[in-house]
């Protein structure tokens, strides 16, 4: 009896393909799927699969965050269990209040930097116009400069060229 079972199990997943279960379904629609660890009718193991099916996302559309941070886990078998709601909610709004915290932080340390800008305590930063990259195939200098030209306050580098006179010997 068992090679007959055996034989018409092979036959379903030769016809039918592995099943494959539902998992869980996220607060975006994301369906999670699970195939079992199973042996073909030639005796392999495959080991389990886990994977998402998108709502409204084609393969290639795919960006990183589209699934929430627990499910890609689970996907990529850093977790053993599926993620349950609950779990998803409250990480969700630990990420916010920390983006909240990030961002009272980052104003208060914008408004103390205006602060010792005004009182001279630091020296802003220097505004510098950007012409474009040497590698830049549009990238020219129109003028060449004998020296660098250079002062207390600010630094222009030149260009270097040999003085006609002198010649190189061969």
């Amino acid at each position: 009896m068992s090679r007959l079972w055996k034989l018409l199990r092979a036959l379903k997943l030769r016809a039918l393909g592995p099943e494959k279960q539902q998992v869980g379904v996220d607060h975006l629609g994301n369906k999670y799927y699970r195939i079992s660890k199973h042996e073909t009718w030639a005796g392999h193991i495959i080991q389990e699969r886990r994977f998402v099916e998108a709502v409204d996302v084609k393969e290639h559309e795919y960006e990183v965050g589209d699934i929430p941070t627990e499910w890609e886990a689970w996907i990529r078998k850093r977790r053993k269990d599926p993620p349950t709601i609950e779990e998803i909610l409250k990480h969700e709004k630990y990420r916010e209040g920390l983006k909240r915290k990030v961002d009272e932080v980052y104003e208060k340390d914008r408004l103390l930097q205006a602060k010792e800008y005004e009182e001279g305590l630091v020296a802003e930063p220097v505004k510098t116009k950007i012409k474009g990259h040497a590698s830049a195939q549009h990238y020219e200098r129109n003028e060449l400069l004998e020296d660098p030209v250079s002062t207390a306050n600010t630094f222009q580098p030149g260009s270097w060229k040999p003085p006609q006179d002198h010649e190189r010997k061969k």
